[in-house]
């Protein structure tokens, strides 16, 4: 079967989420019910021995498969690469490092000079705090840093689409 990186993805997802509401649903099937008369009668009232194997079995099935899937996509984001030669997934972590040091330099940028009169007993100043950077120049580098995420992004996009057998 052909497939591609995001179609991975998605049936990534669609595995997770399978596995979630089996492991949440087995729950309901680990439990027998019975009902003990006085004399030593057993009588069943529900025998869930059957779907709980079932629900377990598939449960194992689902988290092998899901692994098979993971690797599959560790693999193909390790050896697509960029026009740069990083692997996808070194671009990943590169634009998730960028994002974040991209969000420091706007917190920066929030920075501002202020001035403030402090009046004391007998005597009075200004406090007067400046900000030590050029925004100007940090505005420029917040630029470039969106350019080379798009750009980056736009080229994982580009290799997620490039197809290869499952």
């Amino acid at each position: 079967m052909k497939t591609n990186i995001t179609a991975l993805m998605n049936l990534i997802s669609e595995v997770e989420r399978n596995l979630n509401n089996l492991s949440y649903s087995i729950r309901d099937y680990a439990i027998n019910t019975t009902v003990e008369e006085l004399d030593g009668r057993v009588n069943v009232i529900e025998d869930n021995k059957e779907s709980f194997d079932i629900a377990k079995e598939e449960l194992e099935k689902n988290s092998k498969e899901l692994s098979r899937l993971k690797a599959l996509l560790y693999e193909k984001n390790n050896e697509f690469k960029l026009s740069d030669g990083r692997s996808i997934q070194q671009a990943i972590v590169d634009n998730t490092n960028l994002r974040r040091l991209k969000s420091s330099y706007e917190q920066l940028l929030l920075c501002k000079n202020s001035k403030k009169r402090v009046t004391e007993v007998n005597n009075s100043y200004f406090e007067c705090k400046t900000i030590n950077f050029d925004s100007k120049k940090l505005k420029e580098k917040l630029e470039e840093m969106e350019n080379e995420i798009q750009n980056t992004d736009f080229e994982i996009s580009k290799l997620n689409s490039i197809e290869f057998d499952l």
